[in-house]
């Protein structure tokens, strides 16, 4: 694999790495694709080989590996329906919550079972108060 390959990837992980550290959801989104590129881009260059095409190759010279362009074309596919289904799921999350910030959600999370379990406590009380009566 080229230098050139290795460090591109190796910046796209770490730039992804860093953005999933972060606290707002778009920003793990983000990071997640960047990953993501960054495993279909050292899948390429791994095999990344000058040859002739495989449709009719003459029997003179190296083939290119086909097998690793539909692979590379399948990751980016599955990829980006990855990232949309992500996107979507923040987008309904911040309409929920209106928030997209990873504290504030826990903060709204916590409060909400917080007071469902209240209730759910107060409406035990009343039954068993029900019951003996």
């Amino acid at each position: 694999m080229s230098l050139a390959f290795a460090l591109t990837a190796a910046t796209l992980f770490g730039a992804g790495a860093y953005l999933l550290l972060g606290r707002d959801l778009v920003r793990v989104v983000v990071g997640v694709t960047l990953i993501s590129q960054s495993a279909v881009l050292t899948v390429i260059a791994s095999a990344l080989t000058r040859g002739l095409a495989p449709i009719h190759p003459l029997p003179a010279g190296p083939v290119s590996d086909p097998l690793v362009q539909a692979l590379a074309l399948t990751a980016l596919v599955i990829g980006l329906a990855v990232t949309a289904l992500m996107l979507v799921v923040v987008d309904r999350v911040a309409h929920g919550y209106r928030s997209v910030t990873r504290d504030e959600l826990a903060a709204t999370e916590a409060a909400r079972d917080a007071e469902l379990a209240r209730r759910r406590h107060g409406e035990q009380d009343e039954a068993e108060v029900f019951t003996e009566s």
